[in-house]
């Protein structure tokens, strides 16, 4: 286990801030202990929850062209066949995972290939469960050309908490399946639109762990599960 770069900076001000808080307290409050005791428990609370947000886990990766690897941790809250306006403007299967303040939120490509669009968003902050939020809230599409031939699209979407999102993608760049293409602060959501003939293999409210759970197979030759 180890921290993520993206919350390195965001853990030392938050440390030093709550050390210097809990050292004026019991130097400048000190007749009231219990209060300062008490401070110094929700200080440590809140620090170690901080800490588990930007955790970044091991994991075994499993890679394969034809399937569709969880880009992240969550649990699965959408699948269903809809239009997709942005980039195919046809008719998608979304998939999406609901990423809670306690995941981790890591995002990692789902297919290995090139990245053929990429589009960062303004929006709302909209809950991230909300159907609207897909389209209306802060978001980034990306579109990969996967090796085994479709173009598959995956968004981040900031949720009420989430206010910022990265990405380490720009279009024309080579992303191998399971290796990370962001990081949503706070509580998000990802959206990935497959071909309708893709054999979805999570069902609604299933957790998914990033980069080692099978969300969907591609219908190609010599597919993984035959």
């Amino acid at each position: 286990m180890k921290i993520h770069k993206e919350g390195r900076k965001i853990l030392l001000f938050t440390f030093l801030g709550l050390l210097i808080v809990n050292l004026l307290l019991f130097r400048f409050n000190a007749p009231y202990e219990t209060f300062n005791k008490i401070f110094l428990v929700i200080s440590v609370i809140a620090f170690l929850l901080l800490l588990q947000f930007f955790r970044s886990p091991f994991r075994n990766l499993i890679t394969h062209e034809d399937l569709i690897i969880a880009p992240a941790d969550g649990k699965v809250v959408v699948i269903e066949d809809v239009h997709e306006p942005e980039f195919f403007k046809d008719t998608r299967k979304q998939i999406s995972i609901f990423m809670s303040p306690i995941n981790v939120h890591i995002t990692r490509n789902p297919v290995s290939g090139v990245v053929k669009y990429f589009k960062y968003h303004p929006g709302n902050y909209l809950v991230a469960w909300h159907p609207k939020s897909s389209t209306k809230n802060e978001r980034t599409t990306v579109v990969v050309t996967a090796d085994a031939g479709p173009d598959i699209l995956f968004r981040q979407i900031a949720g009420a908490m989430a206010r910022r999102i990265v990405w380490y993608v720009t279009e024309g760049d080579e992303v191998n399946q399971g290796e990370e293409f962001g990081f949503i602060k706070f509580g998000s959501r990802v959206d990935i639109f497959v071909p309708t003939n893709a054999d979805v293999k999570v069902s609604i409210g299933e957790k998914t762990k990033g980069g080692q759970t099978v969300i969907a197979q591609l219908k190609t030759e010599g597919s993984f599960f035959g």
